[in-house]
């Protein structure tokens, strides 16, 4: 009888933990300067939460992805390792992520994400420009240009008692959010930052003049804001 040829034993594949440790490894590694303890504190410090922080950027939107299959007739994930401008935005998106902690950006980041696979974000350049807005504004940012795309729906939704017959949009919105009532070099930073992106089209001297009722609940934002928040709003199958 001929002897059976023994297999030979392949080295396991690296996990997605061991490609982090390499990543980190590099890290270190590009800074010749940085050896001996300070690389041990820099890995032990360092390493864990990122790899947290990736893991769970991942599941984020890797679950809503699944159940968007499960819910839109014709989306296939399996699809999308073909589309080129999916995986841009993905890489482009999870780049930004793995820098915040902030679960409003985080969130944002994540259905932009959901919007690109499902073919309902803008054009390639513009979306890149939007994820680098969502990397660098704040929370309030996103929140300040969500309440002027629409005032109106935003005080009836969150059931604010704003009766005001004359006054300017900003009075409205320190009603809205009474914790900016005191810090206006901070909403007014924001409120030009707005402006100056081409998200909002009021400047930000405007936003204090004195208005009618009708004036102060117009909204505010210009094509490419809607086009933001719509990018960074979760898709309507999977709002509950």
């Amino acid at each position: 009888m001929a002897k059976q040829k023994q297999g030979v034993t392949k080295p396991p594949k690296p996990g997605a933990k061991d490609i982090v440790h390499i990543g980190i490894k590099a890290i270190i590694s590009a800074f010749p300067y940085l050896g001996g303890p300070a690389a041990e504190i820099f890995a032990a410090v360092f390493a864990p939460p990122i790899s947290k922080r990736r893991d769970e950027w991942i599941e984020s939107w890797i679950e809503r992805l699944v159940e968007l299959e499960k819910k839109v007739e014709g989306f296939s994930v399996k699809a999308l390792s073909q589309d080129e401008r999916f995986i841009t935005t993905v890489m482009h998106a999870s780049q930004v992520a793995i820098r915040n902690h902030q679960l409003d950006k985080l969130q944002a980041l994540r259905n932009a994400v959901l919007n690109a696979a499902l073919g309902r974000a803008p054009e390639e350049d513009l979306q890149l420009m939007f994820l680098d807005m969502v990397d660098t504004f704040t929370p309030w940012h996103m929140k300040i240009l969500w309440f002027f795309n629409d005032p109106t729906k935003y005080i009836q939704e969150n059931k604010i008692n704003a009766n005001i017959a004359m006054g300017s949009p900003v009075s409205l919105l320190v009603i809205a959010f009474p914790e900016l009532g005191k810090d206006r070099e901070f909403y007014d930073q924001i409120l030009n930052d707005l402006y100056l992106k081409g998200l909002v089209n009021t400047t930000k001297e405007s936003f204090h003049t004195m208005m009618t009722t009708q004036g102060i609940f117009s909204p505010r934002t210009k094509e490419m804001g809607k086009k933001f928040i719509r990018f960074i709003t979760e898709p309507p199958e999977l709002t509950p």
